[in-house]
């Protein structure tokens, strides 16, 4: 199970602050907000809960969860705003077993990341925040939901990420955990640590 942002790709450069633009954005006209006050509530919510979506969904039930991420997930440019590594495709057909994408993004975002970076047939299934009943990691529901639709138990899965809260909720649920991260020390719910997704074959014996 891979994640999609700062993951298979890396977020930072143009597609986060982008999706912060929108999210603030968003919450400044429907909450009527000022920029600042709608920055503030987004960057709160995301450091209290794990994801803007889980404050949003528990404190402004008025918002519809879907229209929300539609309008802050629209990216007329995604072609030339993703930055990933050109070795990606190759890494991950070499990978045994089944591939599934699971991703706190809406559908949609999803699989034009997926298409514009040539991996969409390599995935078994695209389970997006949609899939979760707008339960978005690190909240176990998803993780619960996805496994069960699957018929994979949690100790045959391995959770390839770059958030350490969504790792330790996989880790709570019996699953093996791969941190996509620069750090040189991990913390006991993490299993294996690799700077690249192109470095999960070298490791992978280690995982089963």
């Amino acid at each position: 199970m891979f994640d999609l942002d700062n993951t298979l790709h890396n977020a930072v450069p143009h597609i986060f602050p982008h999706i912060s633009r929108a999210m603030t954005g968003y919450l400044q006209a429907h909450l009527d907000l000022s920029e600042a006050d709608a920055n503030h509530l987004r960057v709160g919510y995301w450091q209290r809960y794990g994801a803007t979506l889980l404050g949003i969904k528990r404190h402004h039930p008025e918002i519809d969860p879907q229209h929300f991420l539609w309008h802050t997930h629209q990216f007329p440019q995604l072609k030339t705003m993703l930055v990933y590594e050109r070795g990606l495709r190759g890494a991950l057909q070499k990978l045994p077993g089944k591939k599934v994408l699971f991703s706190n993004a809406p559908e949609h975002y999803a699989r034009g990341v997926l298409q514009v970076m040539g991996l969409k047939d390599l995935f078994a299934d695209v389970w997006c925040v949609e899939r979760t009943r707008f339960q978005p990691k690190p909240a176990p529901q998803g993780f619960r939901l996805l496994l069960r639709s699957h018929g994979i138990r949690p100790e045959q899965a391995i959770m390839v990420e770059d958030d350490l809260h969504n790792l330790r909720s996989a880790k709570r649920l019996g699953m093996r955990t791969v941190w996509v991260t620069s750090a040189s020390k991990s913390p006991p719910f993490v299993d294996a640590r690799v700077e690249s997704v192109l470095q999960l074959r070298r490791i992978f014996s280690t995982l089963i």
